[in-house]
Parts: structure tokens; C-alpha cells; sequence
């Protein structure tokens, strides 16, 4: 299992005085809200920055914020908060959201063979990527071609994290 993973990204600077808006990649902010350091990676790059404050910003459905602006010590105005666009923050597992019954963390699924339910291997998933109905995941075929199939109940059955593979109920799916 993957040690450490985005849990957010930084979005464009807010305000005149080095906010930058950020959204999580869970949909939950609690635990970006208790940090009080941050690992910020572009590109190849890593750096890390202490948190001056952190704010909700708006809410979605259920009444949690996915979107939070925060301040880093240093960066002190738009220019400099708008360099950090891009930015994912990289925490550890133990910093993640935590996990209800029946969630996995993306990194996690990166990598499971996906296999038919007899067993034979079609391919490995490579993302999981939002879409317009929800979660997609991304399948590298034995081919090499990429198949995009919702990440749901009806298609997928048995995660098996340890064993390194993931059932595909329906392989129609991906021909």
C-alpha cells in the first residue's frame, strides 16, 4: 500500500493577503484543517510550508466543506500565492481522510489487476479519475489500450487489496 498520497490541491490565491484557495481530494476537510505543516509537490519538486490559518470556504450537499483557503507562512500576497496553483499536497496515510466501510484510497487501487470473474487477467487499473456521473476507472488493457469503466457496484465485485487484484463483474465493458 502506498505510504503517501495527494490529499488536496491548491487552487488560484485568494485575497491580498497570500491565501490560496484549496480543495480536497476526498470531499472532507477535517483532517487538511488539522494539519499544521504541508508538503506541497509540483511537478518533481517538493517543499514544505508551515500553516499560518486555515478557513472553510463554501459547502457542498451534505454540509461538509471540500473547499478551504489557507495560508502558508511566507507567502504574503497574490503573486506569491498564485505560484503555488497546481500545487497537490502530500501526506502521509495516517493524515489521510479516514475511511468508511466500503471506500479504498485512490493510490491504493492504482495497480490491482483486473481479472474476470474466473480469474483471468484482463489488464490493471491505472486512475481513478472523476467524471461527469462519478468515479471512472481508468483499465490498461492486455493490449495497452485504456477503457474507462464507472467505478461501481454493478461493475466491479471483490477488492482485494492484499492480493493485488480487483473483479471485473461485466468484461463486456472493456471490449
Amino acid at each position: 500500500m502506498t505510504a503517501t498520497f495527494a490529499i488536496a490541491v491548491v487552487g488560484s490565491s485568494f485575497g491580498l493577503n497570500g491565501f490560496v484557495k484549496v480543495r480536497s481530494l476526498s470531499g472532507e476537510t477535517a483532517h487538511i484543517s488539522a494539519l499544521e505543516t504541508v508538503r506541497l509537490r509540483q511537478g518533481e519538486s517538493e517543499k514544505i510550508f508551515s500553516i499560518e490559518k486555515t478557513m472553510p470556504l463554501g459547502a457542498n450537499t451534505s454540509g461538509d466543506n471540500e473547499f478551504l483557503l489557507m495560508k502558508f507562512r511566507g507567502i504574503d500576497s497574490p503573486e506569491a500565492a498564485g505560484v503555488l496553483k497546481g500545487a497537490r499536497i502530500i501526506a502521509d496515510r495516517s493524515q489521510a481522510a479516514p475511511l468508511k466501510l466500503g471506500e479504498f484510497y485512490v493510490e491504493d487501487l492504482k495497480g490491482l489487476e483486473v481479472i474476470n470473474g474466473e480469474g483471468v487477467f484482463l489488464g490493471h487499473i491505472i486512475d481513478v479519475i472523476e467524471g461527469g456521473g462519478g468515479q471512472l476507472a481508468e483499465v490498461r488493457l492486455l493490449s495497452k489500450e485504456k477503457r474507462f469503466v464507472p467505478f461501481r457496484n454493478e461493475f466491479f465485485g471483490d477488492i482485494n487489496l492484499e492480493g493485488g487484484t480487483i473483479v471485473l463483474l461485466e468484461p463486456w465493458i472493456v471490449d
